[in-house]
């Protein structure tokens, strides 16, 4: 039987930049069973004592160990509340802003939901132009602006082009296309004839065949489609044409979206700012 433990991520803005640096620490730890609470926009003491403090008491009162905190809030007395509970806290703002502020020799702004703001117009107006890009050529729904996507992504139903397109546009700005690779292609041994054009921007996907029939079974259950063996036939001809046309690929059998996406942004030298 697994350990247990309750892990609470705390924040005065959307809890993002805790659970990040929260989940981080915590996949060292096999053999934990992590129960995450999220808690975002607390943003004054009456939250903390009214909406935290008692969902940390109970989780001490539980029994499955003394509950884990992930903390980013801002305010001092707050924070105060917080390290007061009983609970093992990580307190990113001490850990980190406080040696920040003594080796830059200056206090930082203190100001909450910093991070997350929309100061940078530019970057965010970079976001949600390749997410809208991203949204437009899904699936080889698009050919238009393709030469103004930074990669596109190709590879058979299903092996992860639609959430790594839209990872890749939401965190960092990229303008990711997405074109699925189909018996027909197979058939001729050649890509299709659009992307030919822009071969140089291609990066490739794959998957084992037993994964994706779990997938597809999920989607279209007992169907053609679904069937292992056309999983595997599929599979094994995108790679064989990925190879064939010297695309390079990533099997994203056992990957996070996270590391598929550093890695296409490593291979094909794209800057990546975080947004």
């Amino acid at each position: 039987m697994p350990f247990r433990r309750t892990v609470f991520f705390v924040s005065d803005g959307t809890g993002i930049s805790a659970q990040m640096l929260g989940h981080s620490l915590l996949t060292q730890f096999e053999g934990f069973e992590f129960k995450e609470v999220t808690l975002p926009f607390v943003d004054s003491v009456e939250k903390v004592r009214l909406d935290c403090m008692p969902r940390i008491q109970a989780a001490l009162e539980a029994g499955n160990g003394i509950p884990i905190v992930f903390s980013t809030l801002v305010n001092p007395e707050a924070r105060d509340l917080i390290r007061g509970s009983g609970a093992l806290l990580f307190d990113f703002f001490e850990t980190f802003i406080d040696p920040l502020e003594a080796g830059l020799g200056m206090r930082s702004n203190h100001t909450i939901g910093r991070s997350h703001g929309v100061k940078d117009t530019k970057g965010y107006t970079n976001r949600i132009e390749a997410v809208n890009f991203a949204m437009a050529h899904d699936d080889g729904s698009s050919h238009r602006d393709l030469a103004d996507s930074d990669v596109i992504l190709i590879g058979v139903s299903r092996s992860g082009k639609t959430p790594t397109s839209l990872y890749l546009a939401l965190q960092f700005g990229v303008k990711a296309a997405n074109y699925p690779l189909i018996p027909e292609d197979f058939s001729r041994k050649a890509l299709p004839e659009i992307l030919k054009h822009y071969k140089s921007k291609l990066y490739g996907l794959t998957i084992s065949p037993e994964r994706l029939r779990e997938i597809r079974q999920e989607r279209r259950p007992d169907s053609q489609y679904a069937k292992f063996e056309n999983c595997r036939y599929e599979v094994e001809q995108a790679e064989m044409l990925m190879r064939r046309e010297g695309v390079r690929w990533i099997n994203s059998t056992t990957k996070s979206i996270e590391e598929i996406s550093t890695t296409i942004l490593r291979d094909i030298k794209i800057e990546r700012p975080l947004y």
